[in-house]
């Protein structure tokens, strides 16, 4: 369970608080997808899970945010990132190995794993990310997709139990951002693993998400199934989130008592869903 109890932060150099007054609760197991317009305070939220936000970045903090029992204030970083794995957006900042399988192994020693274990948690990343033909490929040498594989491979290797992910697909095709999450997803269901993802691209997280939860000002507006939020397009596209067309013009048709039907998030959706209207 990660729960954000009346969580107000400002940063140091920062004149006003970042987020207001958070309250939120994620059940284990559960697929989050956070968005907003940029500088609405989304990534800010993760810091405040992974522990970043109070132990790197100081500042104000109020209220509190505690990740299975623990209080990200109280508890050292060391302690949280035993159960909170992170993916940055700037995946190249992440590295710090040359070699695939010398950065899934550089997590592990350092976190101590028993040396006996290993061997068989390299191969279960390697292999939960589709990319054990990897292993010995020099980072360098990899595309946009593959690292980002690498990378969450390398969190994943570590068993987290709540993995925090800001922005993964920013540099990624349609197709690659595709790829990425269908393996987070699977590896989040075979596993019980708790998934926050800070991403722009609300239709590819309606399709994965369990919760979406949209920030505006530094505020929570909206925090429910995706096709509950969805359901309010025109305000979500005046908050300047990118809703799909094709939920825009169902929604419209929708107030118009043209359609009564689920909440429509692509093209195909809408296609099937006129053919009924249309009949």
């Amino acid at each position: 369970m990660i729960e954000f109890k009346e969580f107000s932060f400002r940063y140091r150099e920062g004149e006003a608080p970042v987020v207001r007054d958070i309250t939120l609760s994620i059940p284990d197991g559960c697929f989050v997808g956070i968005t907003g317009a940029a500088g609405s305070g989304k990534s800010t939220l993760t810091y405040a899970i992974n522990g970043i936000i109070p132990h790197c970045y100081p500042g104000d903090f109020y209220g509190s945010v505690t990740v299975e029992g623990l209080d990200t204030v109280e508890a050292s970083l060391t302690d949280i990132s035993r159960v909170v794995g992170s993916v940055c957006q700037d995946i190249d900042s992440q590295m710090v190995s040359t070699v695939v399988e010398d950065e899934i192994l550089y997590g592990l020693e350092n976190f101590a794993v028993p040396k006996d274990e290993i061997p068989a948690r390299v191969d279960e990343a390697l292999g939960a990310m589709g990319i054990a033909d990897l292993r010995d490929r020099t980072i360098d040498s990899l595309s946009g997709g593959q690292k980002q594989k690498v990378a969450v491979a390398s969190v994943i290797a570590l068993q987290p139990r709540v993995l925090v992910l800001d922005e993964p697909t920013a540099e990624l095709d349609p197709a690659s951002s595709v790829a990425v999450f269908d393996l987070l997803a699977r590896y989040a269901r075979e596993h019980g693993t708790t998934v926050v993802v800070v991403e722009q691209k609300i239709a590819l997280l309606s399709d994965y998400a369990d919760m979406l939860v949209i920030v505006d000002g530094g505020r929570i507006r909206f925090a429910d199934t995706p096709d509950a939020v969805l359901a309010h397009s025109d305000e979500l596209l005046a908050l300047g989130v990118n809703v799909p067309r094709a939920t825009t013009l169902m929604n419209a048709l929708g107030a118009q008592g043209l359609y009564g039907g689920p909440t429509v998030r692509n093209v195909a959706g809408a296609a099937a869903a006129l053919k009924e209207v249309l009949a």
